[in-house]
């Protein structure tokens, strides 16, 4: 019993020192799922980037997604972007799995959830993903690609998102 619960104290010390936080400045090189190439430059165009961690086997990912294309849509005159970038695509060898991109398409079609959608490369598992513990997860960052609060973990309705940037916006 005390050893176990040693090994979750390290576990929740790791995360909380590796984590990303608040004002941590996010950088990565990536492609998205038709393949072009996406960097973190994609935070300077907009006053706020909303980015979703999700995956293919997340039923709560999936349901919020809807609403997280609306949020795209409706937010896109304030300066506002959501990206999702899908942490189970790369397979043991840090190779994507076709399996779980053809999967992906397909949520991301069947959700009308057609925002940009980064495939991670191994390195943004010691940056932006580093300490990501569960999905969904969800963080802000701002033009200057620093990261604007702390992550957001599990989903929420288009209503509880808006307050959220909303309130982001006032600061």
């Amino acid at each position: 019993m005390k050893k176990l619960f040693t090994v979750i104290a390290l576990l929740t010390l790791s995360t909380l020192l590796f984590a990303q936080k608040a004002g941590d400045k996010i950088s990565f090189t990536a492609t998205d799922f038709k393949g072009n190439p996406v960097t973190s430059e994609i935070f300077a165009k907009n006053k706020l980037t909303m980015v979703n961690i999700w995956g293919t086997f997340c039923g709560p990912c999936i349901r919020e997604m809807p609403d997280l294309a609306r949020i795209n849509e409706e937010n896109k005159a304030k300066g506002i972007e959501v990206i999702g970038i899908v942490i189970d695509i790369l397979d043991n060898k840090g190779q994507v799995s076709e399996r779980v991109k053809t999967t992906g398409e397909k949520i991301i079609k069947n959700t009308g959830a057609d925002y940009t959608h980064v495939i991670p490369n191994i390195e943004m598992f010691s940056g932006i993903l580093r300490g990501v513990q569960a999905v969904p997860t969800t963080i802000f960052v701002d033009s200057n690609g620093n990261q604007v609060g702390n992550a957001y973990l599990g989903s929420r309705s288009q209503k509880d998102w808006q307050k959220i940037i909303d309130g982001i916006l006032e600061k």
